[in-house]
């Protein structure tokens, strides 16, 4: 599995999606350690950021309530040490749209439909890159 190795209690939020890819990739993530947790607002997205600790972020740029790009200037102002990675989906990526989330430190922007493949081996080097020296230890 491509997050072998790497997963040791992690938490990624995803976004609710109609087509139902989020329940797909927590049915992939959850048996290897990782929390996945599914947000159906930008508002719940930052609610949950600022809740708890979350280690990736996958946000879409039209989320209601609060946009993806919202969600991360609001992420790095609450969090501007501990921000977790993001990763940015949209319907139009736009060199704009490129410019401005990787001005933002995005880790990646993904154009939708999601190719599942390609998400979890972005979040394989997301969690290795930025935990793989400081793995999450357990609370209990």
């Amino acid at each position: 599995m491509v997050l072998e190795g790497v997963a040791n209690r992690f938490t990624v939020l995803l976004p609710h999606e109609q087509d139902g890819w989020h329940q797909t990739v927590s049915r992939l993530l959850e048996p290897q350690g990782v929390e996945t947790l599914t947000v159906r607002t930008g508002r719940e997205a930052l609610e949950m950021i600022e809740s708890r600790p979350i280690h990736a972020v996958v946000l879409d740029v039209q989320m209601p309530q609060l946009g993806g790009l919202q969600v991360i200037r609001l992420i790095r102002d609450v969090r501007p040490r501990r921000s977790p990675a993001v990763i940015l989906l949209s319907n139009h990526l736009t060199n704009h749209l490129l410019r401005e989330a990787l001005g933002m430190d995005v880790f990646s922007v993904l154009a939708k439909p999601v190719d599942l493949n390609v998400l979890l081996d972005i979040l394989a080097r997301v969690l290795r890159r930025y935990y793989e020296s400081r793995w999450p230890v357990s609370d209990g």
